[in-house]
């Protein structure tokens, strides 16, 4: 795997998740080292004359018109991470704290932010080595950025706190000495541009977009296997109905389908069983196609923010003076960009999973599964076979609907009212991707049933070759129910199919596409 090159202005959503899922290592470019050394001239030469600049030589929120002396700069910036250390809960999972580290390293590595060169280049040791800060998930407003989750990585960049390294759980220093690693002491300016910016929801959220669009292409899939044993009706995937309508992600929905439906003898035409499918079969396009649009709406919020400056105060160099500039008070740290843009997340998510699991209805449903068995299991009475995976499919549905709520029309003043709206967006990051977590499993639950109903049917040899490949994939892990058994390994090994991409990359490579 080829090293990536942190430039600060063109890292790619598929970047982070080479970084923080796959361990792709970093390096800092020649130009980003000299933006990052031109930028912070200006903070000493501020700090030199003694200036009044917010957190360089004054306080931080409420304190911005307290005046902090060049004496006590380290100290102020050190008990600025200390202090926003406070995040509570359960530790967010190694991969988003992977993808944390990379983004802020990539935000400062613009110029803009006034921090010493060596102290970016440290926070890109500590993800090359694989120490990995522990970051409990909640505690973030939003805005100032993502304060409480991003102290807890400066902290342990200065040798405090708790670190994971090699499978363990270790204090800090520990972690960074067992890597051959030194703690920075933090000079003025430097903690604030650790910790004041929208990398904690940007990470979740970077991660979830790379999964969703995943999640999207399997809803089609699932529904193509759901269509084939229901025999459902092909000509409502007709490219002419879509085409009159001109909605973007319906047309690829529907374009996706007929491709994986090519060749299947288990389709049938409107009007050789039946003249329409409920709406479950028929309408998959217009359903999973708006969450492809809202999801490609998503990527781009997400890819602009992952390139983004999002701390204050911002250094804006003087090209006719090396060490002059302006320094300004701003607002990008506000989260609200990527918070809006996680709840829409969460909702196309969420879509996918209601209609998947009308789908998986229909066929466990004696009166809706055009004559498959009563819950996809012989002997039935003697073996309740797929009745409950409906109830658990149900379940994460209903739980989803509860997670879709919208965390960004939320806020609640903080800091003495003077950071008097805040956009909750790492809340609503966290959400998305418990609902996508959610939406993965329905769909896995689905296919599981489709290959079950194709079982019954003795007919997997009728096909679509997409449509084989992902079920010869799939009886690799999970045999066919023939009575009752414990089912939550199969669920467990069917969903992890789905997050690994291989059933969609089964079905693609079986259509001659890239892998997914």
């Amino acid at each position: 795997m080829e090293t990536i090159l942190i430039e600060g202005r063109d890292a790619t959503i598929k970047d982070v998740a080479l970084v923080a899922r796959y361990g792709a290592a970093v390096a800092l470019s020649e130009e980003a080292l000299e933006r990052v050394g031109a930028s912070r001239a200006v903070v000493e030469r501020c700090v030199d004359e003694e200036l009044i600049r917010y957190g360089i030589t004054t306080g931080f929120g409420k304190f911005c018109d307290v005046v902090i002396s060049g004496d006590s700069n380290a100290a102020l910036q050190k008990n600025l991470i200390m202090s926003h250390a406070v995040g509570v809960g359960d530790p967010l999972p190694d991969e988003a704290v992977r993808a944390m580290m990379f983004l802020r390293a990539n935000a400062l590595a613009v110029g803009h932010s006034g921090v010493r060169p060596e102290t970016v280049g440290a926070l890109v040791d500590m993800l090359n080595e694989g120490v990995v800060p522990i970051v409990p998930e909640k505690g973030s407003l939003g805005a100032s950025g993502d304060l409480a989750p991003l102290s807890h990585v400066a902290l342990a960049l200065c040798g405090m706190g708790e670190c994971r390294y090699r499978g363990k759980r270790l204090p800090a220093a520990e972690a960074l000495t067992a890597a051959g690693l030194k703690p920075v002491v933090l000079s003025a300016k430097e903690g604030l541009a650790l910790i004041n910016g929208t990398q904690c929801m940007t990470a979740i959220g970077a991660l979830a977009a790379f999964d969703a669009w995943k999640l999207a292409r399997t809803a089609d899939l699932a529904a193509a296997l759901s269509a084939q044993a229901l025999r459902g009706i092909v000509d409502a995937y007709d490219e002419r109905v879509h085409a009159v309508r001109g909605q973007f992600g319906q047309s690829e929905s529907a374009a996706f389908l007929r491709a994986l439906l090519e060749g299947s003898a288990l389709t049938t035409r409107q009007g050789e069983l039946r003249v329409q499918d409920a709406y479950a079969l028929r309408c998959a396009p217009q359903v999973h196609g708006a969450s492809r649009d809202a999801i490609g709406y998503v990527y781009d919020v997400v890819s602009r923010e992952i390139n983004a400056v999002t701390d204050n105060p911002l250094i804006f160099l003087n090209p006719e003076d090396p060490s002059g500039g302006d320094i300004i008070s701003g607002g990008n740290f506000h989260g609200q960009p990527v918070a809006l843009a996680m709840d829409f997340l969460g909702i196309a998510c969420a879509e996918l999973a209601n209609i998947s699991e009308r789908r998986l209805e229909r066929l466990v449903n004696p009166a809706l599964s055009n004559g498959l068995p009563a819950f996809l299991v012989k002997e039935g009475g003697l073996n309740s076979g797929f009745m409950i995976v409906q109830y658990t499919a149900a379940s994460l549905v209903s739980e989803n609907k509860v997670l879709a709520h919208p965390a960004s029309v939320d806020s609640i003043p903080s800091s003495a009212n003077q950071e008097d709206h805040v956009s909750m967006g790492t809340i609503a990051a966290r959400k998305a991707r418990q609902i996508l977590g959610n939406a993965r499993t329905v769909l896995a639950l689905e296919l599981l049933a489709a290959c079950q109903a194709v079982d019954l049917l003795d007919a997997s040899e009728g096909l679509s070759p997409p449509t084989l490949a992902a079920y010869r994939t799939l009886r690799s892990a999970v045999p066919m129910v023939e009575r009752d058994r414990v089912m939550y390994p199969d669920i467990e090994a069917a969903t992890a199919l789905l997050a690994d991409g291989a059933l969609l990359r089964a079905a693609e490579e079986a259509l001659g596409g890239e892998e997914t």
